[in-house]
């Protein structure tokens, strides 16, 4: 019973932590439920622990969430690193009539990934595939402070930073995010990785201090971490 007790409650607060992600993305959804069969244990796991069997129905709970939680985190984690590149990105941009989407810096990002990918013995699709989220990320924090900036001139940054500077810092927090990546396929294709990532965005939305744009832009940068999501 308390192993049934423990899968409920990482529900809960998964549940919990997707109102939290959505409550100031409107129409941006945290990521994907967790699938119906995670949320049914098996006749073997739900029956009733005798003595022998209760001490062990104790712990496994606990140890089974652990090692995803531990994969799951620093990926969130360095999505929101990743993101505080794009006020930088938006501040070097501002005033400049230069467009927010640049393919060809995108069409880079994403063959170094993949390459990188392919030498850690990683999939490369499937880190395409998150990255290619990443991108529309920080394109989001882009143009939502743009659009802030051009609303009230008075907030708008009075300096421009480099941007080959600034894509020195975004190339370095890609490495680290595609080793993220490499280090968590078991914990992204468990059927406990939505709940356990949404626990994990809204822990780095609270230590961070994200805003609203902040944290719907962290939920769209995290859409494809979950198999199937």
């Amino acid at each position: 019973m308390q192993l049934i007790t423990s899968i409920r409650s990482a529900l809960t607060a998964g549940a919990a932590a997707a109102v939290l992600l959505t409550g100031t993305g409107g129409a941006v959804a945290a990521p994907a439920a967790v699938p119906a069969k995670a949320a049914t244990p098996s006749a073997k796991a739900t029956a009733l622990p005798t003595k022998a069997t209760a001490p062990s129905a104790k712990v496994t709970a606990p140890l089974a969430a652990a090692p995803a939680h531990d994969r799951l985190g620093p990926l969130a984690g360095l999505s929101a690193e990743r993101l505080a590149t794009g006020d930088l990105v938006a501040a070097a941009k501002w005033g400049t009539g230069g467009p927010i989407d640049d393919p060809a810096r995108e069409r880079e990002v994403l063959d170094a990934v993949a390459d990188q990918a392919r030498r850690l013995g990683a999939d490369p699709a499937a880190t395409v595939r998150i990255f290619r989220d990443q991108i529309e990320a920080g394109k989001v924090v882009q143009r939502g402070l743009h659009r802030r900036w051009h609303a009230d001139p008075a907030q708008a940054p009075t300096t421009r930073p480099d941007l080959n500077e600034v894509r020195k810092e975004i190339n370095r927090i890609n490495g680290e995010l595609v080793r993220a990546i490499a280090r968590s396929p078991h914990a992204r294709s468990a059927p406990y990785c939505a709940p356990l990532l949404t626990v994990a965005a809204a822990r780095v939305r609270h230590e961070r201090h994200l805003d609203g744009l902040h944290t719907v832009a962290l939920a769209r940068s995290l859409r494809s971490v979950c198999d199937g999501a």
